[in-house]
């Protein structure tokens, strides 16, 4: 049977291109290594995000003032914000009633090499993240350095990263949705900067709550090419 499962799977990934959020393994060696598709890369003036219907990438809009994202940026595969994710960080700032917010788990990627688009893949080290908070929905994004850097791969926790970066990160996710002179439709917050062990404990909530929502993805389809 397992045989056949992977002939299966062979033959799929010669005849299509694999989603990037459902067809796309988290990694082997989650949470210490995970996969990461990449979105949007420090030089983009577009926000580009993942049509998670398609599983192309889309332009969702022009980055209209100076908010650059700073680093690479993604989400991980086969994950998804929901209920256990929303629990950790309700249990971590003592606050009831947080969810997550229903997309996949994001991913900012430390790297010296200069990466010129997104809809990549990468192997990348999780050391810490950063706990936002949109509105009640749990936000996280998890920090990671790009496996084998030069520079960067050296760093093991998020005590290892300039504090320079971190505020980098925390003004463009605290602004990047803001248009100046408006409300903001919703209050966003960065409650907490976590080291790679509460990072591990989201990644694999995460995947816990995908599971919990798609199943096993690879077995439904097996069994549903068999017949």
């Amino acid at each position: 049977m397992a045989r056949k499962k992977d002939s299966v799977w062979k033959m799929m990934g010669m005849l299509f291109r694999a989603h990037p959020w459902h067809g796309i393994p988290i990694g082997e060696h989650a949470p210490e290594v995970v996969g990461a598709y990449i979105e949007i890369v420090p030089t983009d003036t577009i926000k580009y995000e993942l049509d998670k219907q398609t599983g192309y990438l889309k332009v969702d809009r022009p980055q209209l003032f100076s908010n650059i994202c700073p680093t690479l940026y993604g989400l991980i595969p086969q994950t998804y914000c929901d209920e256990l994710v929303g629990e950790y960080c309700s249990e971590k700032v003592g606050r009831p009633g947080i969810l997550g917010d229903g997309d996949p788990l994001d991913i900012c990627v430390l790297t010296e090499k200069t990466i010129s688009h997104g809809d990549i893949l990468m192997q990348c080290i999780p050391i810490g993240g950063m706990r936002m908070i949109d509105g009640d929905e749990a936000d996280d994004k998890i920090i990671a350095v790009m496996k084998g850097d030069a520079l960067y791969g050296k760093w093991n926790d998020i005590g290892d990263v300039p504090v320079g970066i971190i505020e980098r990160l925390r003004h463009y996710f605290l602004t990047y949705k803001s248009i100046p002179g408006s409300t903001p439709r919703k209050k966003v917050e960065i409650t907490h900067i976590y080291n790679k062990i509460e990072a591990y404990e989201v990644i694999n909530r995460s995947h816990a709550d995908y599971h919990r929502e798609y199943g096993d993805i690879e077995e439904m389809l097996t069994k549903a090419l068999k017949g």
